[in-house]
């Protein structure tokens, strides 16, 4: 396949564009999440990943072609990487049913409108659609948040305080999904949030920090004595002492799916 460069007209900066210039630096993929990943995309031959960044968990076996709205992330994207088209998920610029999957990874929160989104992922999909995220409704699942950083459970819409309307949302947005837990290993490769559950001294690093979008929305000052709290905490060994648990265990569900759609036709015939 081929496809001509599209950008959005007036398409504002993007967020990555001020904190993804170290991105890859910490974000590595982790090869369990990969598979579960790859293992949803079933047989489809040809995928698109939309919000691909610099193109973590692009299955190297099939033909990628990914979509991304930021030229710091497009940067960052190795040789030999699947071609990359700039533009957003809420206006994919393929006609209906152009590939057989698409895939979009830790990306759907950062969109401007997920009803959008999704419409246009299901719209050219033959096949099927398949994401990972985290349900924002086990968010206080993390310690981090719930001890160090409750603000960050501010930044979720009112509409996930329900229990359900995550799935709820995916199954009106996608149709029948099949929700799919994906607990984080203990030595995670890929440095999003929730990736460093038994290694809490790598919070402290701004390097890692800077590979998480969560830091970059927060003020600094919620920041600031997060920091302090946990550093002080593990220079005394309260940590320890509270989560001793956690340092035996070699996975932990922290809230994050691999969520996989089959494409259906919606009423008119659109797929």
């Amino acid at each position: 396949m081929s496809f001509e460069p599209f950008e959005i007209t007036g398409a504002g900066p993007e967020l990555y564009d001020r904190i993804g210039r170290t991105y890859t630096g910490t974000r590595h993929p982790d090869p369990r999440i990969a598979a579960a990943i790859w293992d949803a995309l079933g047989d489809a031959r040809t995928v698109l990943n939309v919000g691909a960044g610099a193109g973590a968990y692009e299955p190297p076996d099939r033909e990628v072609v990914a979509l991304e709205p930021s030229e710091v992330m497009i940067s960052q994207r190795p040789a030999g990487a699947a071609p990359v088209v700039r533009g957003r998920a809420e206006e994919l610029p393929f006609g209906d049913g152009s590939f057989d999957a698409v895939m979009a990874v830790l990306s759907d929160h950062h969109w401007t409108d997920r009803r959008r989104g999704f419409h246009e992922l299901r719209r050219v999909a033959r096949e099927r659609v398949v994401l990972f995220n985290a349900n924002p409704e086990e968010a206080d699942l993390f310690w981090l948040t719930t001890e160090y950083l409750p603000e960050f459970l501010e930044l979720i819409p009112a509409r996930y305080r329900h229990a359900g309307a995550w799935e709820a949302e995916l199954r009106r947005a996608l149709g029948t999904v099949d929700v799919m837990r994906v607990p984080i290993p203990h030595d995670c490769t890929d440095g999003f949030y929730g990736a460093y559950w038994r290694r809490p001294e790598a919070y402290l690093d701004p390097r890692v920090r800077r590979g998480m979008s969560v830091f970059a929305q927060l003020s600094s000052g919620a920041v600031n004595r997060a920091l302090d709290a946990l550093g002080a905490d593990l220079e005394d060994g309260r940590w320890h002492e509270r989560h001793r648990e956690l340092l035996s265990m070699d996975e932990l569900h922290l809230g994050y799916y691999v969520v996989a759609a089959v494409a259906t036709k919606e009423p008119g015939g659109r797929a």
